[in-house]
């Protein structure tokens, strides 16, 4: 069975698609068979004027049509498309998805910050370590971080906050929101004695891949200083010149570090796991077991 899932963000739109597949026990497991970014940075739009604009919501359906054809090409006959935090945001939504489903037959559902925490959650990759723990996750996209807690074999909390790297770029972030925060995570992470973080998202996933990291290994919380310290200091063409990386990861990835460090030491994490997953893998598994129960 061929699935896939549409991610429609404040950074960017992803196209997942996976293949499922069942081992001796019967357990499904997610194989990716394509995996797309498109960078059409909604937030830049709705974080500073409250709208999505004629262009990116050009940029958004020609995009979509792209997806619409590898999703024939693979032969997927089952699609779940969600938007989520600057689709959240934005006053003209309404008629952008209206636009949206006329030219290219898409129903994309925008979803709450707290669906967005337990689709994050649907990935369980908790429940794979060690049981003793509790675990953090923590999922940084432009617009909002969702944080999901778990603890004793279970899922005990989940919150959405709207802090975000393009409203930190575009300086749109209220003071306040990092105090609600502060104060969520040391009151859900207290009688915890050890939390272990479990970051997603794009930026988290990049700094892995240039921690030379062996796949298991957390990162620490003093690694991810460094690399923040590090990144800082440069210039974004610097960044984009050492680093190998594309301007829309360049500019967005100092302010993700600047929240995925705050939330660890909040939540007295000094490890981070990075199973590279993401909304889009949450999205997949949650469908399989829709078709399932229909």
């Amino acid at each position: 069975m061929r699935l896939a899932a549409i991610d429609i963000g404040s950074n960017a739109a992803r196209l997942l698609i996976s293949e499922v597949r069942h081992n001796k026990v019967g357990e499904p497991e997610f194989a990716k068979l394509n995996l797309l970014r498109v960078p059409i940075r909604l937030g830049f739009d709705v974080f500073d004027t409250g709208e999505i604009s004629p262009e990116r919501t050009d940029m958004l359906v020609e995009s979509l049509l792209a997806f619409r054809h590898l999703l024939r090409a693979y032969d997927v006959r089952h699609v779940k498309a969600c938007a989520t935090s600057a689709m959240r945001d934005a006053r003209n939504a309404h008629e952008v998805l209206s636009k949206v489903h006329e030219a290219t037959g898409f129903d994309i559902e925008v979803i709450t910050g707290d669906a967005e925490a337990s689709l994050i959650y649907e990935n369980h990759v908790a429940e794979h370590l060690n049981l003793q723990d509790a675990y953090l996750y923590i999922d940084v996209g432009g617009g909002s971080t969702e944080l999901t807690l778990f603890a004793e074999g279970r899922m005990v909390g989940k919150k959405s906050f709207d802090i975000g790297t393009i409203r930190l770029l575009k300086g749109r972030l209220q003071e306040r929101r990092w105090d609600d925060m502060k104060e969520y995570l040391k009151e859900s992470t207290r009688g915890f004695g050890h939390v272990t973080a479990i970051g997603s998202g794009g930026n988290i996933n990049k700094v892995f891949s240039l921690s030379k990291r062996k796949e298991g290994r957390p990162l620490t919380l003093e690694m991810l200083r460094d690399f923040h310290k590090e990144f800082a200091s440069c210039t974004l063409e610097q960044r984009m010149a050492l680093y190998k990386l594309r301007e829309d990861r360049a500019d967005v990835i100092v302010p993700a570090l600047q929240i995925y460090i705050s939330a660890m030491r909040w939540a007295g994490c000094e490890e981070i796991h990075v199973p590279k997953i993401g909304l889009a893998d949450g999205l997949v598994q949650h469908l399989y077991h829709e078709i399932l129960r229909d």
